[in-house]
């Protein structure tokens, strides 16, 4: 088994955009994840997952954070020292009100 760090990111996320896709064969953990305003006034983001895998249960889509407010010039660190597991074809998505930045950090397990 490969274990790859990686980065993700998109910049300027305004409307639902699919951040990170989990490949086929890999399981990813992520480890990190900042959204930042890059707005002169204050937004909301959503970030949640869909997910489609069925190998225990039955996985449900699921929001992280909902209609989080971040004020201009300012970032929210999603995970705070959690960790979230993803598996083949997992989806981690973003929603925001206005332009916003996002960066993921992952570790990939093939």
């Amino acid at each position: 088994m490969a274990n790859t760090f990686k980065l993700k990111t998109k910049a300027n996320v305004s409307t639902i955009a699919t951040v990170y896709t989990v490949p086929g064969s890999t399981t990813a953990i992520v480890i990190g994840c900042m959204v930042g305003n890059v707005q002169s006034s204050s937004i909301t983001v959503t970030v949640h997952i869909e997910s489609d895998t069925s190998d225990t249960e039955t996985n449900a889509n699921v929001e992280l954070v909902t209609n989080a407010p971040i004020p201009a010039g300012s970032s929210l660190e999603l995970l705070s020292g959690n960790k979230i597991v993803l598996q083949t074809t997992d989806l981690l998505r973003l929603t925001a009100s206005a332009g916003c930045d996002i960066a993921l950090s992952i570790l990939e397990i093939t």
